[in-house]
């Protein structure tokens, strides 16, 4: 069903280390509104769709979100890239360290692991897409 190429869309370019920005993005990556979130209720709310067009849309749509994510992850990892463990705990994540070392993990900058209740599903096509619209900060 999907077909992976080794390299990423758009290169993530970090010029310098940077321990409290990698902290930060991970609430794009494990976060309630985070990459994996809005991955899940594109992936979710397809089912509610009563076109076959917007089914397909929002799978594409969701799709898309997962590959957000290995964007995010590759941040995550450069700015971390050569961070001693010391510098990890003084910037706030010894915790994290302890537990993932430097593997991006899905939580969000305040250690909270991410959970499905972020999926907003609610079965009907037009509450799902407002919703949609509200967290992608667009309006009609």
């Amino acid at each position: 069903m999907f077909i992976y190429e080794k390299k990423l869309q758009y290169p993530v370019r970090v010029s310098n280390k940077d321990v409290r920005m990698a902290q930060a993005v991970l609430n794009q990556y494990g976060g309630a509104d985070g990459e994996l979130s809005a991955s899940m209720n594109y992936l979710t709310q397809r089912f509610s769709m009563p076109l076959n067009e917007t089914k397909g849309l929002l799978t594409d749509i969701g799709t898309e979100e997962l590959g957000h994510m290995e964007m995010v992850a590759t941040l995550f990892k450069k700015l971390i890239e050569g961070a001693t463990r010391d510098e990890l705990v003084a910037a706030g994540m010894g915790g994290y360290y302890a537990n993932h070392e430097t593997c991006p993990f899905l939580l969000d900058a305040s250690g909270v692991p991410w959970e499905s209740k972020y999926t907003q599903a609610k079965g009907d096509p037009v509450a799902d897409l407002y919703n949609d619209m509200a967290a992608d900060g667009a309006t009609l």
